[in-house]
């Protein structure tokens, strides 16, 4: 891996590795400044939740007090029924005013601690006034009373185990003194019966305390789990900020590299023509002979690099025009088996040079194809000559062009050359990219035809595909769709001429 790329690897780990510290500290922060142990941030979501709870009860409680009230005097007499009504009713108020006034105020006042010390002394008032039910069998000591005493004691509990959920604590002071006051009456009072409510009233204020807790653990669980998913919803975002300014910034790098191998090419273009020219007059001696035989030679070598150049100069300006996106097509009805034959003879020559065998191996009965002549000889002149560069001499090259499956034309080169490895065909396909065995076994190359014949390939809509198997050669196919074949076009169905008769 190269130096720039583990600083890019390193540069993109130590803000995730900070970020990851930053929220660690964050944490342990907030858990020692929380009054429920967990995060500060999370106790005013669930001492708001408290006060909401409260608030929609406001009404509701007081109409369930004075049901319970006219229920109980029944059996009790008026002024204790007064008292204890009287007395729930002003201290649930004054629960009521203090929740009011905590939603009213502004959050960057808030201070956890005391905000929940202050709603755990209202909350004891409250269950003190509720501890008032006490006075109920000292007005009337029949068996009924302490009857409606434990039914009222058990409503109140749950009721306020529920609207105080939120703050386990506060539900253990509005329930408490209630469950001491009732219990220790009925304990002094005697009997069995009066045993079995002080056991049933414990009882039921132990289990609607634990059910507040179960409910705070419920309501504490999905405060954290909205708040993982916040903070997963604002870190996509933000990555997909990253990802945009980044693709931007790809993008921009591209169009300037597009760009600034246009400028180049073009400026490259013209003083290499006259090299090209000049290397030519030379070696053809149209001047006069040369006296020198060795600089025939050498004007033959200066020819033959500025082609080369040049040619290279032609595939980086036709990549650069395709990943600009202005590489338009002339398209036309075509004979792939045309293009074909003209591209063997034009490197026929070159195959016997190196002893190679060039089989060609036509369908003539193709029917014609819809695509950009120039484009698809480059294609075909592209692929011969890898393979030509590829193969050893006393090689053999199969050229085929033939109908493939679902009426599409192919066109394949298969050589026996050294093959690529197959870890190594992505690398191949990529721009200016090399095969390592290949580099070493033929001359040396820009590694653009290939992608070209990819991307010339994609705008016929086509595909390309290349197969290879160390020491057993390569094969190259290029598909072209049924939909550019000229007889899988629908045929044109001629309308009827409309024909006017008069009438006889």
């Amino acid at each position: 891996m190269s130096t720039t790329s583990l600083q890019n690897q390193a540069g993109k780990t130590r803000p995730s590795a900070s970020r990851s510290r930053q929220r660690t500290v964050s944490d342990a922060r907030q858990k020692l400044t929380s009054s429920s142990g967990t995060k500060a941030s999370y106790d005013f979501e669930l001492l708001s939740e408290y006060a909401n709870t409260r608030l929609s009860g406001a009404w509701g409680m007081p109409v369930l007090i004075i049901v319970l009230a006219l229920l109980a005097l029944l059996w009790v007499k008026p002024l204790a029924v007064a008292i204890w009504s009287g007395a729930v009713i002003a201290t649930h108020l004054c629960v009521v005013l203090t929740c009011r006034q905590f939603l009213n105020a502004e959050k960057i006042e808030f201070e956890a601690r005391r905000r929940t010390t202050t709603f755990i002394i209202v909350e004891s008032v409250y269950g003190l006034a509720w501890a008032s039910l006490a006075v109920f069998p000292f007005m009337n000591l029949s068996p009924d009373v302490f009857v409606i005493q434990w039914a009222i004691l058990m409503v109140g509990i749950a009721a306020n185990a529920i609207s105080s959920r939120a703050i386990p604590a506060a539900t253990l002071a509005n329930s408490l003194p209630a469950i001491i006051a009732v219990g220790a009456t009925l304990v002094l009072h005697g009997g069995m019966l009066s045993y079995a409510l002080a056991v049933l009233a414990i009882g039921g204020g132990v289990f609607f305390n634990y059910l507040s807790r179960t409910l705070h653990s419920s309501a504490l669980k999905s405060i954290e789990h909205r708040a993982e998913k916040d903070s997963l919803i604002f870190e996509l975002e933000e990555a997909k900020l990253m990802s945009d300014e980044a693709r931007r910034e790809a993008e921009q790098a591209n169009i300037a590299k597009s760009r600034f191998l246009a400028t180049m090419s073009h400026e490259l273009r013209t003083p290499l023509n006259a090299i090209i020219g000049f290397s030519e007059v030379m070696k053809s001696e149209l001047l006069g002979p040369m006296e020198n035989p060795q600089y025939k030679d050498y004007a033959g070598d200066i020819h033959a690099s500025g082609e080369h150049l040049l040619n290279l100069i032609n595939e980086l300006l036709d990549l650069s025009r395709i990943e600009a996106g202005k590489y338009d097509l002339s398209e036309e009805a075509i004979s792939l088996v045309d293009i074909g034959e003209d591209c063997r003879r034009m490197l026929e020559i070159r195959a016997r040079a190196k002893s190679i065998e060039l089989v060609a191996d036509f369908n003539d009965d193709l029917p014609r194809l819809w695509g950009d002549e120039r484009a698809i000889r480059q294609v075909c002149l592209n692929l011969l000559s890898n393979a030509i560069k590829f193969t050893p001499e006393g090689g053999r090259i199969i050229f085929k062009i033939g109908e493939g499956e679902d009426s599409t034309q192919i066109m394949s080169v298969r050589d026996n050359g050294p093959g690529i490895p197959e870890s190594e065909i992505a690398t191949v396909l990529s721009s200016f990219g090399q095969g390592s065995l290949a580099a070493k076994t033929a001359e040396q190359g820009a590694g653009l035809g290939l992608p070209i014949v990819q991307k010339i390939m994609e705008l016929h809509q086509g595909r390309f595909d290349l197969f290879s198997k160390l020491r057993f050669g390569t094969e190259a196919i290029a598909s072209f769709p049924k939909s550019r074949v000229m007889n899988a076009m629908a045929p044109v169905v001629k309308k009827r001429k409309l024909e006017i008769y008069a009438k006889s």
